[in-house]
């Protein structure tokens, strides 16, 4: 006679065991969680499209047209540079208007550059001012 061998069982797949885990951990974190209140009616928040917004001191606007202002006054790229080297600026600010063509932008930045180095200053940097818009 012979003897045929027992059928192997195979073991289950603990998915029920990860559900069960991840089902208790959202129950958990449901009641220890802290659900923010909402505001009062009476408040109303601040909206900032009617604020007047301004470049910073030390940075080069440039409008739409491609013409540049420094603290106001109409002025040239290269004596905007010049003017924050000899005060020992380490980066040139650049505040674009955002209508501003990219090849205006560039040629002003590349003035800047060339204007730097003119002065002696190699490790100028040139940076954009932007606004931060809401996430």
């Amino acid at each position: 006679m012979s003897r045929l061998a027992p059928p192997t069982r195979r073991r289950a797949e603990p998915t029920i065991t990860l559900i069960n885990v991840v089902f208790l951990m959202l129950v958990f974190f449901l009641i220890a969680g802290q659900v923010a209140s909402p505001l009062d009616n009476d408040i109303r928040l601040i909206e900032t499209g009617a604020l007047a917004t301004r470049a910073p001191d030390d940075a080069l606007a440039i409008r739409a047209d491609g013409t540049t202002l420094w603290r106001g006054k109409p002025t040239l790229p290269e004596a905007y540079a010049a003017a924050r080297i000899i005060a020992g600026a380490e980066v040139l600010r650049l505040v674009p208007a955002r209508d501003l063509p990219a090849q205006d932008l560039l040629r002003i930045s590349n003035a800047l550059r060339r204007a730097s180095t003119a002065q002696g200053a190699f490790a100028i940097e040139v940076r954009l001012v932007t606004e931060r818009s809401a996430p």
